[in-house]
């Protein structure tokens, strides 16, 4: 692979980082303590004293955005790991078997880990 699209793929990563900590933004707070980690903020639809609809709603809401918390900070740790890989000039190959994971495949998904072989 040629270092011109190396280049596109490293910004199309860094795009993604930004968009998906963006994403979790909207109902997440970086953890200060734990690298990487994010903690979902508690929805507040309405003061304590509601009604048990509004409570009932936030704890739902709130149970929606716990998996989603945790796959938006998997695709950040992907993100970071293939960011890695370029600087170490080790980017695009298969983490089982070592052999390049097709152009193809890293344009759809630069983050991949996998040749499509050994993809889960």
């Amino acid at each position: 692979m040629n270092q011109s699209k190396i280049d596109e793929l490293k910004e199309r990563l860094l795009e993604e980082k930004m968009e998906t900590e963006r994403e979790l933004s909207t109902f997440a707070e970086k953890d200060k303590k734990v690298d990487g980690n994010w903690d979902s903020k508690f929805p507040q639809f309405g003061d304590t004293t509601s009604e048990q609809d509004e409570n009932e709603d936030e704890v739902e809401e709130y149970l929606v955005e716990l998996p989603l918390e945790r796959v938006l900070e998997a695709k950040i740790k992907d993100i970071n790991e293939a960011l890695k890989k370029i600087e170490r000039g080790v980017y695009g190959r298969c983490s089982e078997c070592g052999d390049d994971i097709p152009l193809e495949r890293l344009t759809v998904n630069p983050e991949a880990k996998t040749c499509i072989e050994h993809a889960e």
